[in-house]
């Protein structure tokens, strides 16, 4: 009863708007992400090396190889440097290095949707981490800011036991999304060429149950708190991918609805008002990234991919921000948190207004 009459208060055109903006983040974000993931974890599998032992023996080397790390998509590596800096293994300057180098998930948004871009920023941020690491470790002490000892496990166990019911159905839903996906990037208008009845918008029907499905799968996993269960190790590339597209489809269907009910009920055009205040923007999107995990950020690369905010400002958060990797940090030494953080921030400003000035 109480839904009933939650659904009747709600006007059409907003119905209209999340089911649109849940559909859309589906088959235009959700189901590339999907493909991306399966590819880089595989591989990751195929390949896999002890990363621990070369992070440890790298000498001088030390800060690229965690520069490197951080770069690669995802938090996986960023946290394999941090765990190793807790126990006393690396520098100071790796772990301004990987924080400044990793994207997080928002990496995997930006190369399902623009590949080039992509590729791009995470070759910059690797660069500007063995930078920044390199100036941080030929400027302080050896051992600066090193833990003695740690009394705090880092644990990001996933679970390991997905309900097997929900991967066929979520592998049954994201083999003719992606198919969907492919041919709306390339201006197919399916809903013209498949009608049943007095049903019109057939795929976008499909996007909007698929991209829900993946959202109950995730709150589920998540027992309803909307944060990435994530492991280093841990779960078969399936299942990681499984997780994290789940994980980033909330945070793109959230950036979607803000965007369309800013629009909707406030008349004013979001992309519009960046414009205005250009020069505003990089600085915006390099505090936020100074704000734990992967969501926030996830939101700003949305922005970006909507065309409403720079790409001086997804160039600025792309390096200020830490991802999952500064958890393990702050529940370790808030004060390392906090100096690492800073840091990073200083050549994102640097590099996102150099952009800004010069480019655009």
């Amino acid at each position: 009863f109480l839904l009933n009459s939650f659904l009747i208060s709600l006007d059409f055109e907003l119905i209209n708007i999340i089911t649109n903006s849940i559909s859309d983040a589906y088959l235009q974000v959700s189901v590339f992400v999907a493909a991306v993931l399966l590819i880089f974890y595989g591989f990751e599998s195929l390949f896999g090396i002890n990363l621990n032992k070369k992070l440890q023996n790298s000498g001088i080397f030390q800060v690229p190889v965690a520069s490197a790390l951080g770069a690669l998509p995802g938090c996986g590596g960023a946290i394999l440097v941090i765990t190793q800096f807790t126990k006393g293994g690396i520098s100071f300057g790796s772990v301004v290095a990987v924080l400044t180098s990793t994207m997080g998930d928002a990496a995997f948004l930006l190369i399902a949707s623009e590949t080039q871009t992509g590729l791009f920023i995470i070759f910059l941020g690797f660069i500007v981490g063995v930078i920044s690491g390199w100036v941080v470790d030929f400027t302080h002490p050896k051992k600066y800011l090193i833990p003695k000892e740690s009394n705090v496990l880092v644990n990001n166990n996933r679970e390991k036991e997905i309900n097997k019911n929900f991967k066929i159905i979520w592998t049954v839903l994201i083999i003719p999304g992606l198919i969907i996906g492919i041919m709306i990037a390339f201006q197919v208008d399916l809903d013209e060429y498949f009608k049943i009845g007095s049903i019109q918008n057939i795929a976008s029907l499909f996007g909007f149950l698929a991209g829900l499905s993946l959202i109950i799968f995730h709150l589920i996993a998540c027992k309803g708190k909307i944060h990435k269960k994530t492991s280093l190790d841990g779960g078969s590339s399936f299942e990681r991918t499984y997780l994290d597209t789940n994980f980033v489809t909330i945070w793109v269907v959230i950036a979607f609805l803000l965007f369309e009910l800013i629009i909707y009920y406030t008349a004013f055009d979001l992309k519009s008002v960046f414009n205005s205040y250009v020069f505003l923007t990089p600085l915006i999107a390099v505090l936020i990234g100074f704000i734990p995990g992967c969501g926030p950020q996830i939101i700003i690369t949305s922005s970006y991919l909507m065309g409403i905010i720079p790409l001086s400002a997804q160039i600025g958060n792309a390096i200020s921000n830490d991802g999952d990797a500064l958890f393990p940090v702050l529940a370790i030494s808030p004060k390392v948190g906090l100096i690492a953080t800073l840091y990073s921030a200083v050549p994102a400003i640097i590099v996102s207004y150099g952009y800004l000035l010069i480019f655009e």
